[in-house]
């Protein structure tokens, strides 16, 4: 990729976004505000949404629901500032899964592509030579499709809770990003992308070890530290692999992956069958289909990206090992001892573990006080024998709106107004707010629900609106009033 990225074109860039501009007039971008005002607790005027996340999730909702009217609104993310989402923290990989092509976040707009960005940036003939994206300028379009739009993202804000009050949502808020510690509003988005209802997987095993000696992909490594040490990596998935093609590159001594699994997977199911209807037609399955699906995917598992195998393979001192599960952790003064369950030993310095995340409302922090009457999926569905699947169990199960259910009804209706536009959503709607290929589909059905929950809970106001509006179109000068002529039927006399 040497030569794609040397000379931007900061000029084209600029008429980039003066397309954007012009796009958004012809479409009457924004819409009038139309929900009226509600007063919070302690005067003043409550917010309409709250979303928490600024990362791709969260940037697409918002631009959503302004594209609906509804604009009283704050995004609040915890990270610094262009720091948001898996891009240039966690995320390991050379580049995206998903094809260039793919719309993601466009909304539908031509201008708001990666490609219209990108080929503004670098050329036609760039365009054509890229292979994959580069993680790195995923992130640097993410962040002018924030400024472009001017989305309001206010970085360096956590919320550490979500709770019921005057019929609002109360946030109380930390961070030195904002001078607020609680704030109301009537809704709640949750936008906190993959391990946003969850949290790291991590084995039992673990408890036998130092928190020195390990950590999980989700977590800051210092991979300089790790020159010359041999590492175990946890996991064969896509950031297993990612981590320990980093700990190669940064001059491990040896790095083995170790997987439960007897072979590598190499078909991935569910991108090979996306398409318009999937994402329109999995939340309109039946709950036994909805589970057949995923739960098949499961099982067949998914293939790490093939460039982030080889960054490994390609390494004399990296090893796949298949079929093994750690059974003991001993600490001994030069490192660590793992044995297997097939009772053969291992010796290493370091243990990264690829687990991934869980998905469970008990994970999250901002609603564990309540979390226990959320709807999940094992108290709606259960499967045939042969089927079962505690990680689809633990999913929530929600309304169409992406808002959560209440597993005994009354006892926290607030939780209906809290919508999980994350991972978590993935059983209930498919894959639309997650991932890239289906993100704009599912911001959009988002702000459609919420749009219209907001226009049934206020309807006593628009409908004396409708009987006050008194803007008259005609002024009454535009005909004059005649009788009917004075005249008899033929034959009568």
């Amino acid at each position: 990729m040497d030569g794609i990225y040397e000379s931007p074109d900061l000029d084209a860039l600029a008429a980039l976004d003066r397309r954007v501009q012009d796009d958004l007039a012809a479409l009457n971008y924004p819409p009038k505000s139309w929900i009226p005002p509600t007063e919070k607790p302690d005067g003043g005027e409550a917010l309409d949404v709250v979303i928490i996340g600024g990362g791709m999730g969260g940037l697409a909702a918002c631009f959503a629901l302004f594209r609906v009217g509804i604009r009283n609104l704050r995004i609040l993310d915890r990270g610094e500032k262009h720091l948001e989402g898996p891009w240039v923290t966690y995320a390991r990989m050379e580049t995206l899964r998903s094809p260039k092509q793919l719309l993601g976040p466009a909304s539908g707009l031509p201008s708001l592509t990666f490609r219209a960005w990108y080929t503004a940036l670098y050329g036609e003939a760039a365009w054509e030579r890229l292979d994959k994206i580069p993680r790195a300028i995923w992130m640097d379009y993410l962040i002018w499709y924030r400024h472009t739009l001017s989305l309001p993202v206010e970085n360096r804000v956590a919320v550490d809770s979500v709770s019921p009050e005057g019929g609002l949502l109360r946030l109380a808020l930390s961070g030195d990003g904002t001078e607020d510690r609680n704030i109301w509003t009537r809704r709640v988005v949750l936008a906190t992308g993959r391990e946003g209802l969850g949290a790291p997987i991590l084995p039992d095993f673990i408890a036998m070890m130092p928190r020195a000696r390990w950590a999980h992909s989700s977590e800051a490594i210092d991979f300089a530290a790790l020159r010359g040490k041999r590492v175990v990596v946890i996991g064969a998935g896509a950031s297993a692999v990612e981590n320990a093609a980093e700990a190669l590159e940064a001059g491990a001594s040896e790095v083995r992956l170790l997987a439960r699994r007897d072979a590598m997977p190499q078909i991935n199911k569910m991108m090979g069958i996306g398409s318009p209807g999937l994402v329109a037609g999995f939340p309109a399955l039946s709950d036994e289909w909805r589970w057949r699906y995923l739960h098949y995917n499961n099982v067949a598992q998914t293939p790490p990206p093939r460039g982030s195998t080889l960054r490994v393979s390609r390494h004399a001192n990296g090893y796949f090992h298949f079929g093994v599960t750690i059974d003991q952790v001993e600490e001994k003064a030069d490192g660590l001892i793992l044995t297997t369950t097939k009772g053969r030993r291992l010796e290493t310095d370091f243990i990264i573990l690829g687990t991934g995340f869980d998905t469970d409302p008990h994970r999250q922090p901002v609603i564990e006080p309540y979390a226990d009457n959320i709807l999940q999926w094992r108290d709606r569905y259960t499967p045939p024998p042969g089927l079962e699947d505690e990680g689809l169990a633990s999913f929530p199960y929600l309304n169409s709106d992406f808002s959560f259910k209440e597993r005994n009804v009354g006892q926290t209706p607030w939780v209906e107004r809290i919508h999980c536009f994350n991972y978590g959503s993935k059983m209930t709607l498919g894959n639309v707010s997650g991932d890239i290929p289906a993100i704009s589909d599912g911001a959009a059905w988002l702000a459609r629900e919420i749009a219209a929950r907001f226009y049934s809970e206020d309807i006593e106001h628009h409908w004396q609106y409708l009987q006050d509006y008194d803007t008259p179109e005609l002024r009454g000068d535009e005909w004059t009033p005649s009788d009917l002529p004075d005249s008899t039927l033929d034959g009568e006399s």
